[in-house]
């Protein structure tokens, strides 16, 4: 497995780039942010691990740009950083990073994110889940609609996921943010609201039924409706 460590500061980008080396890994360093993006579109690594604070572009632009790449979309990033205010970390959740981990960090711990992100999912290798007119192949994590693929991000398929495998059953965005982020914050925060957004405008925005409805004050349900029926909560 292949992973890219976009970080600047000396000491740590070569103690990521010795130590994950020696736990099997694959492992390219960029010192700033441009070059970190450039390698990302051509290496094309598994994962990306993210400094926040980089010269010329900082992680945040990194992972904007890298998600509208061609091939950047469904790449796992983990934002490693000494930022540690909450709404860092919601930004980060927001702009669609898939972890975030605040320096100092345990190396055993950052290993053990990677690899969690990397491990494809444990469901029968035959599960194919389909609502509606939507298609999710959960071993090849390929999802359609009308038979057009959609392409998601790791965890907007884990999003995705969590809704199929649960559907007409309303979710709250606590149960969201503990079983897909395996994170608990407090209920006033919008990360949750923002990930429901970004996978209605690939999933709903262009088909029609929608499948993904609100329930204000409850959370978040997917289920395929009947047509007459309609979503009086569609905006998170």
């Amino acid at each position: 497995m292949r992973i890219l460590v976009i970080e600047d500061e000396p000491k740590t980008g070569d103690y990521l780039l010795r130590g994950l080396a020696e736990s099997g890994f694959t492992v390219s360093l960029a010192r700033n942010g441009r070059d970190g993006l450039h390698m990302a579109g051509t290496q094309a690594p598994d994962l990306i691990v993210l400094d926040v604070m980089l010269p010329i572009m900082d992680g945040w632009q990194v992972l904007r740009a890298l998600r509208l790449q061609e091939g950047g979309a469904d790449v796992p990033v983990i934002f490693l950083t000494a930022r540690d205010e909450v709404q860092d970390r919601v930004k980060g959740l927001e702009l669609g990073a898939d972890d975030y981990l605040v320096k100092p960090f345990a190396f055993a711990e950052l290993v053990a994110r990677i690899r969690t992100l990397l491990r494809r999912g444990p469901p029968r290798e035959d599960e194919v889940i389909r609502i509606g007119d939507m298609e999710i192949d959960v071993m090849k994590r390929k999802v359609s609609r009308q038979g057009q693929r959609i392409t998601l991000t790791a965890k907007e398929f884990g999003l995705l996921h969590l809704l199929a495998r649960r559907q007409g059953e309303v979710l709250s965005r606590s149960i969201i943010a503990a079983q897909v982020w395996d994170i608990h914050f407090e209920s006033d925060t919008n990360v949750i609201d923002a990930a429901i957004r970004r996978l209605r405008s690939k999933l709903d925005d262009p088909f029609e039924p929608k499948l993904i409805h609100t329930l204000r004050g409850m959370g978040y349900v997917c289920e395929l409706r009947a047509p007459t029926v309609s979503d009086s909560g569609a905006a998170p």
